[in-house]
């Protein structure tokens, strides 16, 4: 069961160490691009090129969808970002139980963000934890976990692809356990538990009062999507523009200040370089190729 691309190398992982996939659960075709045609998802399409069966529901809550989800007959069921609620009927549908993929070192980051709200946190470290499912929000019993560290300026997209991978090697260990009767589960801490709240538009916007550190780690944090944004001023009007790199720089100045022509921005306490950034219909560009097109003044402000 899944849905974007994170899921994608689980499902190819899985089926490369010769599980048999009796079926692959992914959420509906939506609309998408600019004449809104129906799009499958990342999963649904690569599940259809290795030829497995592909079972699109809108919900798993309905009678008729839990009957055909029991009569799979499965051992296991496999989770990693799928989006949809699973009730207990499918929980306990299979014999061995569900395992989900969670993208944050357990019990740190349940919830929708992790990825982004560890880097956004400025955590040193992240990892993917292989955690047996409960009708909790990501407070089931972890199972297997693996750490990776957090670079200085990795983004977001970055920390997304390498956990990617790490999930679907430690997952394809985790079943291999499981077929042995090793896999052992160990009860998450909750007094330790974090939760990574689901992104919401008001926060996206940067904050150059915030020290330096603080503003690189909420634009690599939220690079490339949905992406840390400020404003300029540009023929009378207000123009959004997104940032995907930083680096941090020294300086002083008032919050938003322009301090060079290489786009050093001044924040409550030291100061950032935008490095890539894009403007609203455009591709994302570095700053020089940014700087060319537009008209700003030598120490103006960013909104």
């Amino acid at each position: 069961m899944g849905t974007p691309d994170f899921a994608v190398p689980a499902l190819l992982s899985v089926a490369k160490a010769g599980h048999e996939i009796a079926a692959v659960y992914s959420q509906p075709p939506r609309p998408a691009g600019r004449g809104m045609a129906l799009r499958k998802s990342p999963v649904q399409a690569e599940a259809e090129a290795l030829g497995l069966p592909v079972s699109v529901p809108a919900g798993l809550k309905s009678p008729a969808e839990q009957k055909r989800f029991a009569a799979l007959e499965a051992d296991a069921t496999v989770v990693v970002a799928y989006g949809l609620i699973l009730p207990a009927v499918v929980l306990d549908g299979t014999r061995r139980g569900v395992f989900n993929i969670h993208a944050s070192l357990l019990p740190r980051w349940r919830g929708a963000a992790p990825i982004n709200r560890a880097i956004m946190a400025g955590d040193a470290e992240s990892g993917v934890s292989i955690m047996r499912v409960t009708e909790g929000l990501d407070e089931g019993p972890v199972c297997l976990m693996e750490r990776l560290a957090i670079e200085p300026n990795m983004t977001a997209g970055e920390l997304h692809d390498a956990l990617s991978a790490l999930g679907a090697e430690l997952m394809v260990e985790a079943l291999a356990s499981l077929g042995q009767g090793t896999l052992h589960c160990v009860a998450q801490d909750d007094d330790a538990a974090t939760y990574a709240a689901k992104l919401t538009n008001e926060e996206t916007r940067i904050d150059w009062a915030r020290p330096a550190q603080d503003v690189h780690d909420h634009i690599r944090g939220l690079s490339p999507y949905p992406g840390a944004w400020f404003q300029i001023v540009q023929n009378g009007k207000a123009e959004r523009v997104k940032v995907q790199g930083s680096t941090l720089e020294k300086g002083r100045g008032a919050p938003g200040t322009l301090l060079d022509d290489r786009l050093t921005v001044a924040c409550g306490d030291g100061a950032v370089r935008l490095t890539r950034v894009q403007r609203a219909g455009k591709n994302p560009m570095l700053a020089d190729a940014f700087l060319r097109g537009v008209e700003l003044p030598p120490s103006g402000t960013l909104l």
